[in-house]
């Protein structure tokens, strides 16, 4: 198959086009900075199509007779929520206006569990839980989803949870807190999270873009075993041969901390996942979902253990020379 990739030198992005690459398909990527790409070690097997998601004509060149759009590109961290929109809504609404106009035949877009909202404890959600996102990001993601619903391409919308992996540089500060001995929670640790791997989040976007009944669905993709956020700290450090201290931040202390580093980047014009607003993400007693619907459309399912994943991932920061 032909297929254009958005954000292919991102972490999910790079995961996506080495599986791409493996079964043979015609890869296009968008890419910001051709450099980085040469690191991940595409050679002439990719094409490349300089440019970001404002623009369009690059967009409709990337496009331009593929059969399948994976729209990965997004906007993590911003400075304000208008940012966030000017990304994950307005440059998915580009995306979708040149996947039109190439005649692709699906559109893959990854959103987020944001999207949903926190959860309770033991109670993973699946996707008949109504949106109810607590940040700027989940409401731009939100925002992107209405747009993807409403557009004639033939769409699949896929939610990940936390992803973690290779290339990751968002769970590297905790293995680079594992390593110096002790990692600091936001609140007690007790958090219930969703992972999953990223080569298997993308081996769930290909079958949501080859499956014909997975058509016109939104779909959670996760590893079926929740872990709190100290689990997985403790994880790490396993990892990499340590047994870091976890050391608890208290909630009215931990939104002190987010609002002083947020105003510090406020002030320096700098995005930063540490801000105000996404204390409503850190804190939550939960993040937590199913994906059984995407294994009885596809037939998917999550194959790495997060001990395995943590340790290929500890593997590959040390490797690089990250760790």
């Amino acid at each position: 198959m032909k297929a254009f990739v958005t954000g292919g030198t991102g972490f999910v992005g790079a995961h996506l086009v080495k599986a791409l690459r493996a079964r043979g398909d015609s890869v296009t990527a968008l890419v910001r900075r051709p450099a980085l790409a040469e690191t991940l070690g595409w050679g002439k097997d990719v094409r490349q199509v300089k440019g970001d998601l404002g623009d369009a004509a690059v967009l409709r060149e990337g496009c331009a007779g593929v059969d399948v759009v994976y729209h990965v590109a997004g906007k993590v961290a911003a400075r304000n929520a208008d940012e966030y929109m000017a990304t994950n809504r307005d440059g998915t609404a580009n995306v979708l206006e040149a996947a039109r106009d190439g005649g692709a035949r699906r559109t893959v877009v990854v959103s987020s569990l944001a999207v949903a909202g926190p959860t309770e404890p033991g109670h993973p959600v699946d996707e008949s839980r109504r949106p109810a996102p607590v940040t700027n990001y989940g409401r731009s993601k939100l925002a992107a989803e209405v747009l993807v619903q409403a557009m004639p391409v033939p769409w699949t919308i896929v939610r990940p949870p936390l992803v973690y992996g290779e290339w990751d540089r968002a769970t590297l500060k905790i293995f680079q807190l594992a390593k110096r001995g002790f990692v600091p929670l936001f609140g007690d640790g007790s958090q219930e999270l969703s992972v999953i791997h990223a080569e298997d989040l993308a081996r769930a976007l290909i079958v949501a873009a080859t499956t014909p009944a997975a058509a016109g669905h939104v779909y959670f993709a996760t590893h079926p075993t929740p872990i709190t956020s100290r689990a997985l700290a403790l994880a790490a450090g396993r990892a990499l041969g340590k047994t870091p201290r976890i050391i608890g931040v208290p909630p009215l202390v931990a939104r002190g901390v987010l609002l002083a580093i947020g105003g510090l980047a406020r002030i320096s014009g700098r995005p930063t996942l540490l801000s105000p607003d996404k204390g409503n993400e850190y804190l939550a007693p939960a993040w937590t979902c199913r994906s059984e619907a995407l294994t009885r459309d596809t037939g998917w399912r999550a194959e790495i253990e997060l001990e395995d994943g943590l340790r290929r991932a500890a593997n590959w920061y040390r490797e690089v020379g990250w760790l």
